[in-house]
């Protein structure tokens, strides 16, 4: 620290200490805390004496913040009045005793911990109590069981013969009940080939059926011989595509969309579906994952086996056809049974919990309509992302060279340990922190607050900018294209966030910037088949909409319902002042001001982000829930019900679960803003969704052949006939405007903006 032992904590109360949630002086790191009680000896002096320091941002500083340091000292000083309970020779490392200690991991549920621990301590895990009992039931049907068995291979069996997959196909037609899961051999459903499938009946029993399993690593012209005892795939499905289509016959999944993909390509349709993965998002969204192997371990108390023992990792993994048969059956065959397992337990629990009509009617019915849109995918233009590539190669150099320029010196950009040194160990820039590594923290946050002060951090922002985006888009997306179709197939994610919001994978095109010319360049690439041209349909400002919806802003809603410009109108209530010949700047204030409560931003949030000192971000704050006073109320009545139930829900009963908001230190904040975000970015998700399953029946009752592409948080895009366009723009923007009726009704007109084009960027 630069300082004698006893004014460590002098120089601690200065710099603060984020990750403890000690506040300290503002912009003073370590290093100029040291130099200041060096200076004047101690806290104490420093404080009395400030007015004597030259610089004048610094004085201020401590002048300003005078009673937050002495409060940060008191912070970091350790109590020595404790009274001692315990000698110290109790504390002596010993071997713990397994049997207490595994059991309360098990409980905790620290399942990798646990294992190491038992196979450390050559001990076995214990099994997880779990808290739902089975269901029994001594009715007959679908779905009607009076005992499950252990989860273990003795109900499990691997059918080789057409006539044996014909007695499981008569009997699921006669129970109109069946889990099915495909085995494959890639994740990528538009290239993964079919190696085998597993069915399941009932908890306990259940078969694989294999289709394509190889032996060794094939001859020199990669040809492989298939290991006996299986049945030719054209067999198999052509035995299993009458159930599959069954309407009678209910087909049970976990992640049934990636299923509906593989065998769409095969000509096979699966209807009706229902899907665990979805069940328990619609039940425990904010709980934990939804994953099967993880939903086993939560509801069942059982660890599946990992795909990774079988294809192992790395450079030496397999694909699924490789992999010995016997093993490979047990495998699936336990996955399709612990999938029918969690149905089982968690369907019931719809009804229960009243959830329902959240799965019926946002969740299942759109696994389908993404499947098609995946399917579809999106045309990139290759020699486009090539020459940006070059250019955003040519711009970084620029960036590097004036960067090298400003620190005197060559470093390597890339190494976050050279920029920190050079931005406060040798330019000396105030406002700096280590991380636990000991090295400074050069993060956005830290570039951006720097920024203010000097050019070098904000060109390493530009050059960071840059480089993600040729890395991640310019660059990459050409592997993403299809070689059979010639497009980008991503996958959407339905279970993936808390709020409904869909997650775009492999690749992800939601986060494609749009605020800056370059990452608007990048939408130039998108473009549709000839004669076809892009469509966007875009909600306008759908969360402010909503926010005002739900506090009941009397003065917001009138705003939208007479077509205002909604950020100019906010500027004029807050800082009082006309609409006409209203300064852009206080227009732009306003604006951070209505999207940043949302997301309930702070004065620090807001200061960095308009680039002003935090108390006139404050002010600007508390003028604006002085003035929308519903605001403050919605946010302090939203916390408080998710403290009391654990819960908050959106206008369509979507529950998103906030297991931190009742936790102490910095996460408790941060649970507390998700609170309040949540109904309203739910809302607006439960919105699009619901427009999105309306959409492609709307189209076909037209007649029209557009194919929707996209869904890019508030906007969708598709791709049609250039003839076409009004009219696909006039049907879609009538279904999206009216997505929320009739299960709801809004006090505000929801209104969607729409444009056309020859890519992406010029539609939007």
């Amino acid at each position: 620290f630069g300082v004698s032992p006893d004014r460590v904590i002098d120089v601690q109360a200065l710099a603060g200490d984020s990750v403890d949630n000690v506040p300290g002086a503002p912009g003073i790191g370590v290093k100029t805390a040291a130099q200041l009680i060096s200076e004047y000896g101690d806290l104490d002096s420093l404080l009395a004496r400030a007015e004597e320091i030259k610089q004048p941002k610094r004085r201020q500083t401590l002048i300003d913040h005078t009673d937050q340091i002495r409060i940060s000292r008191d912070l970091v000083t350790l109590a020595q009045n404790v009274p001692v309970e315990d000698a110290v020779e109790h504390f002596g490392l010993a071997e713990p005793d397994p049997e207490p200690l595994l059991d309360f991991l098990t409980r905790m549920e620290f399942r990798t911990l646990t294992n190491r621990i038992a196979e450390a301590l050559d001990a076995e895990v214990p099994m997880i109590e779990v808290d739902e009992a089975p269901i029994t039931t001594d009715s007959e049907g679908p779905g009607a069981i009076r005992s499950w068995p252990e989860i273990s291979a003795t109900g499990y069996e691997t059918i080789s013969s057409q006539d044996r997959l014909a007695e499981w196909v008569a009997e699921a037609t006669s129970t109109g009940l069946l889990c099915v899961d495909l085995e494959t051999t890639s994740l990528n459903e538009m290239e993964a080939e079919i190696v085998g499938i597993a069915l399941a009946l009932e908890p306990g029993r259940a078969a694989y059926v294999p289709v394509a399993h190889v032996a060794g690593d094939g001859d020199l012209l990669g040809a492989q011989d298939l290991v006996p005892g299986q049945i030719p795939l054209e067999v198999a499905l052509a035995v299993l595509k009458p159930l599959l289509a069954d309407p009678a016959c209910l087909k049970i999944g976990q992640n049934l969309k990636y299923d509906l993909k593989v065998l769409a390509r095969y000509g096979i349709a699966v209807a009706p579906i229902d899907d665990t993965m979805l069940i328990s998002y619609a039940l425990d969204s904010g709980k934990g994952g939804h994953g099967m192997d993880e939903l086993s371990e939560r509801h069942l108390g059982h660890r599946p086996q990992p795909i990774k023992e079988l294809i192992g990792s790395g450079k030496s993994q397999i694909t699924f056809d490789k992999v010995e048969l016997e093993k490979a059956a047990h495998y699936a065959a336990e996955d399709a049974d612990i999938t029918l397992r969690l149905w089982h337990r968690l369907r019931p629990r719809l009804a229960a919990e009243r959830v329902s009509t959240v799965y019926h009617s946002l969740e299942r019915p759109l696994i389908q309509v993404l499947a098609d849109m995946e399917r579809t995918g999106i045309k990139v233009d290759r020699s486009t992302l090539g020459d940006m590539s070059n250019r955003f190669a040519q711009k970084m150099a620029e960036f590097e060279d004036e960067i090298h320029e400003l620190a005197g010196h060559k470093f390597n950009l890339g190494s976050p340990k050279q920029l920190g040194e050079i931005l406060f160990d040798e330019m000396g820039l105030e406002g700096g922190k280590k991380t636990k590594t000991g090295a400074w923290g050069t993060g956005a946050d830290v570039l951006e607050s720097l920024a203010a002060l000097h050019d070098l951090p904000a060109k390493v922002l530009d050059w960071r900018q840059l480089s993600k985006l040729k890395s991640t888009y310019t660059d990459a997306l050409p592997t993403h294209i299809n070689a059979a179709t010639g497009r980008v197939h991503t996958s959407f994610s339905l279970a993936a966030t808390s709020t409904g919001r869909l997650a775009s994978t492999d690749p992800n095109l939601q986060n494609i910037p749009v605020r800056t010319e370059e990452g608007r360049a990048i939408r130039k690439a998108f473009v549709p088949e000839e004669g076809n041209v892009i469509l966007s349909l875009d909600y306008s400002q759908i969360e402010l909409r909503i926010l005002a919806q739900i506090a009941g802003i009397d003065a917001l809603k009138q705003a939208f319902a007479e077509g205002q410009d909604i950020h100019a109108m906010t500027a004029s209530e807050v800082f009082g002042i006309p609409v006409e010949g209203m300064d852009p700047m206080v227009r732009r204030r306003a604006k951070a001001i209505n999207f940043g409560v949302i997301y309930g931003i702070s004065a620090f949030g807001l200061g960095n982000q308009l680039r002003i000192p935090q108390a006139d971000a404050k002010v600007f704050i508390d003028a604006y829930f002085e003035k929308f006073p519903g605001i403050k109320s919605y946010m302090t009545d939203t916390k408080a019900q998710a403290r009391e139930k654990g819960y908050v829900e959106t206008l369509f009963g979507r529950r998103i679960h906030t297991p931190g908001i009742t936790q102490k230190g910095p996460g408790r904040g941060f649970a507390e803003r998700a609170a309040i975000n949540a109904p309203i970015q739910g809302t607006a998700a439960d919105v699009i969704r619901r427009a999105m399953i309306r959409i492609p029946g709307a189209l076909e009752d037209a007649g029209l052949a557009a194919r929707m592409l996209l869904q890019v948080h508030d906007e969708l895009l598709f791709e049609c006939q250039e003839s076409a366009a009004s009219e696909v723009i006039e049907t879609v923007r009538e279904v999206m405007e009216g997505a929320a009726a009739p299960a709801l009704h809004l006090d505000i007109p929801l209104a969607v903006d729409s444009g056309q084009g020859a890519s992406w960027a010029e539609a939007h």
